[in-house]
């Protein structure tokens, strides 16, 4: 056929992780989900792993794996997320790549990213090096081969990247047309200008780099990744195929290929069902004939380049400008913000250079006694960061060391390597992308700063820190409260910052509300020494003592606890490095003795008096156990709360029936209770294990006639949860027509909501079992058994509730 198509998603995120719990804590503004992760994945990277291609009647035909079918990277930072906490998805991936090697002569459709998305024209050489060398061996431990490609953040390029890529083994990349300067046919002499994106993106060209070498590059077609992106061109799936195929010419006489590349998170989180219009345009050009699919891998072994081609330097494609984006006021933002500006980039720039040459000195300095090449031992750490057991690290140290370090060594080397991590981190492109100096983004590359910060004053016994918020001043906020990057320190991310006490706090403080003493604090391993917990009424006390380690650096200490907690918010407790069996004995004898007597005055003396400055308080918890604890707190409150406004409600229900009937409105103080009441009961029914579909019907009925306003997102969540729970069980050999029966009963109620609820996770469950069970219970239902009759037919009622095609 001679011509090829081939869709690319770079699908990732900025790492969003405290850079001191080696955790994502929660973010509100991505509500009902924990974290931004954790919704986009649930909009996007899921759905890619399970796209729905429909008949004319909206029913699912075939749910099938894009990434098998496309080109795709994902950023290693998002990866290692998804490993523990979308640990389906994550599969689904790795598999599609195994998939595709079978569908593309042995080409896997995956290909590798710099590690954490930098801009790599703006790195110095070792940092490029390192990202690449990263981005490689974190590709190689999760696919398990060699990447022929690497995605460029932004694709923004110099060549001397392209030269690092081409000495790292990488074959090709994927950039921009606007990227190519000139072009020529191999052999000749003339080059032809093809500035302004006039490049015939249709073949892929080999770039000679200064070592010696070469890789080949694909522009990709700007005007239909364009359309894609921001044109709404998903909004059909065939009139997507139909542009695509469009670009095809019979005047071109080489094997065209047509390719595109955006976001891979335009596929479900930015055009809601994206990832369904991308799979019906793949299954469409394949089903016409219209062209045939393929990555890049395959491609260049079919067809290499005839052409070279000589690359813009510091171009990217997010920026008109070039790469001035990460490093000026170029007028590039996300908009809908009148008379703020940039101007913070380029100072806030200038700072994170500062601080890495001088955290480069430090290293230098201090890591050149303990390895062979203290900048390989860099390049290698990546082999500790996805593997921290102890095996692992005596491999990084005897390959990377010419003599046994000593304990007290091998921390100091850590903690060396950790700063060059978050030196690395703190580079993250989205710190720059966004509009305002205080944005969740750019507050988080801040962050990594200052632990990278924290880790070099340390070692070094210095004060970078004073002169890296000096700098920071110099970056304007758009926001009065903020000012400058100075007091967006101050305020959001000095707070963030964690030691080993600050740690202990979080311990003691949960031990009060926990049936046991915590294993583990995020990325600190928690080793009770002594505990014991007394209660009397609301009061509680915990006393103890326990040796915290970090799983990162190794540093280890042992502190005593005292925490008193007298209800409501009142908590208050102290944390000191152990005093010695013979003081806290003492402390607590004194303490327990005080809090015996319900001498709660004096149990708080007495704990002052015994931690001194070492107190700490509920605002102390990291963000997600504080939730957790106030959500305990509150509990009492919330419910006086809910027995106030039930009491009000169903005293007068039959009043506010009436009040409609009549045509008057419900006065704010009933419609309050009622919203109140209904949700809490609606949410509450949906999570019993036995659902009672008359008793919420009544509710939304109910909701309906007053119109009151609902908790859309938080029942929305609680339905999905109660489908997810029900589906979860459907590939059981247990389950049969009651198990059908009632997620057919749960589907059917909410398709009757005024709002949507997805139950992705059901169909992708029916539709397994269809493949793998329904054709046998069909042909034992046919031969006259009767238990697989009855067994078919809920089958088949549940597949149409959930509109899943059953032949």
């Amino acid at each position: 056929m001679n011509r090829y198509v081939c869709v690319h998603g770079h699908f990732y995120q900025p790492p969003r992780e405290n850079p001191w719990l080696e955790s994502i804590e929660v973010q509100d503004s991505a509500y009902p989900y924990h974290d931004w992760n954790a919704r986009i994945a649930h909009e996007s990277y899921g759905p890619n792993a399970t796209a729905r291609i429909l008949d004319g009647e909206g029913r699912i035909l075939e749910i099938v794996n894009n990434y098998a079918r496309i080109s795709f990277n994902f950023g290693p930072t998002l990866l290692a997320w998804m490993e523990t906490f979308d640990p389906e998805t994550y599969e689904a991936i790795l598999a599609a790549d195994k998939e595709s090697i079978e569908r593309y002569a042995g080409h896997g459709s995956a290909i590798a990213q710099v590690y954490n998305h930098l801009i790599m024209p703006l790195a110095n050489r070792r940092d490029k090096e390192t990202q690449i060398i990263w981005g490689i061996v974190d590709f190689e431990h999760r696919f398990g081969r060699k990447p022929e490609g690497m995605w460029l953040a932004e694709t923004a390029v110099d060549l001397e990247t392209l030269d690092l890529l081409a000495q790292h083994g990488i074959v090709y990349t994927i950039l921009a047309p606007h990227q190519a300067g000139q072009v020529r046919e191999i052999g000749e002499e003339e080059w032809t200008d093809v500035g302004g994106g006039r490049v015939d993106p249709t073949r892929p060209y080999r770039v000679n780099v200064p070592s010696g070498g070469s890789i080949d590059v694909f522009f990709y077609d700007g005007p239909v990744s364009q359309a894609v992106a921001f044109e709404g061109l998903l909004q059909q799936g065939e009139r997507l195929a139909n542009r695509m195929v469009g670009t095809f010419s019979d005047d071109r006489d080489w094997p065209q290929i047509v390719h595109i590349a955006t976001d891979g998170e335009t596929y479900g989180h930015h055009h809601e069902h994206g990832e369904m219009a991308l799979a019906y345009a793949l299954h469409f050009i394949e089903q016409q004939e219209l062209a045939e699919l393929t990555n890049y891998g395959e491609y260049l072994e079919h067809y290499p380049p005839t052409h070279e081609a000589e690359i813009i330097d510091d171009t990217s494609w997010s920026c008109i400008h070039g790469i001035e984006r990460w490093r000026s006021d170029c007028g590039c933002n996300t908009g809908g913000r009148p008379g703020w500006n940039q101007a913070w980039r380029a100072p806030l720039r200038d700072a994170l250079d500062w601080l890495r040459d001088e955290m480069s000195a430090i290293y230098e300095a201090q890591a050149g006694p303990l390895f062979s090449d203290p900048w390989a031992a860099r390049d290698s750490y990546i082999n500790v960061v996805l593997d921290r057991s102890n095996a692992a690290l005596d491999r990084f140290f005897m390959n990377q060391t010419q003599r046994p370090l000593s304990d007290d060594e091998r921390q100091l080397a850590l903690k060396l390597l950790e700063m060059q991590r978050h030196e690395l981190l703190m580079y993250t492109s989205c710190g720059w992308f966004f509009d305002e100096l205080s944005g969740i983004e750019t507050v988080q590359v801040i962050q990594y700063a200052s632990r990278a910060v924290q880790l070099a004053d340390e070692l070094a016994g210095g004060d970078l820190e004073t002169g890296f918020v000096e700098r920071l001043a110099l970056a304007p906020s758009n926001l009065p409260r903020f000012n400058n990057g100075a007091v967006i320190y101050d305020l959001l991310v000095r707070p963030a910052a964690v030691d080993l006490p600050k740690v202990a706090a979080h311990y003691a403080m949960s031990t009060l509300f926990e049936e046991e003493p915590p294993a583990s604090v995020y990325a600190f391993d928690a080793e009770p020494v002594s505990f014991s917990r007394q209660e009397t009424g609301r009061a509680r006390l915990a006393l103890g003592r326990v040796t915290l380690r970090s799983r990162i650096t190794h540093d280890e200490d042992t502190f005593t606890f005292g925490v008193l907690h007298l209800g409501d918010h009142n908590l208050d407790g102290g944390v000191r490095p152990f005093m010695g069996n013979g003081d806290f004995d003492a402390m607590k004898a004194e303490v327990t003795a005080a809090f015996d007597r319900a001498d709660y005055p004096q149990t708080i003396r007495l704990i002052d008096h015994h931690f001194g400055d070492h107190a700490y308080s509920l605002g102390s918890l990291f963000r997600d156990e504080q939730r957790n604890i106030t959500d305990v707190i509150l509990d009492g409150t919330l419910a006086e709360a809910e027995s106030v406004y039930r009491h009000l409600y169903e005293d007068n229900a039959p009043l506010m029936r009436y009040l409609d009937s009549v045509s008057i409105p419900l006065p704010n103080g009933l419609r309050t209770a009622a919203e109140f009441t209904m949700n809490v009961d609606i949410r509450r029914a949906l999570g019993e294990p036995e659902i009672d579909f008359e008793y919420i019907d009544s509710y939304f009925e109910e909701t309906s006639t007053w119109d009151l306003h609902l908790d859309v997102p938080g029942i929305s969540f609680a339905m999905e949860a109660a489908l997810e729970y029900r589906a979860d069980h459907l590939e059981d050999d247990a389950s049969g027509p009651e198990e059908f029966d009632e997620l057919t009963r749960l589907i059917e109620l909410i398709r009757r909501l005024p709002f949507g609820c997805d139950y992705g996770t059901a169909q992708n469950h029916y539709y397994a079992l269809l493949q793998a069970r329904y054709p046998t219970m069909k042909e034992l239902a046919e031969s006259g058994n009767a238990d697989a009759s009855a067994w078919v037919a809920s089958f088949e009622r549940l597949g149409q509730a959930l509109a899943v095609y059953v032949a």
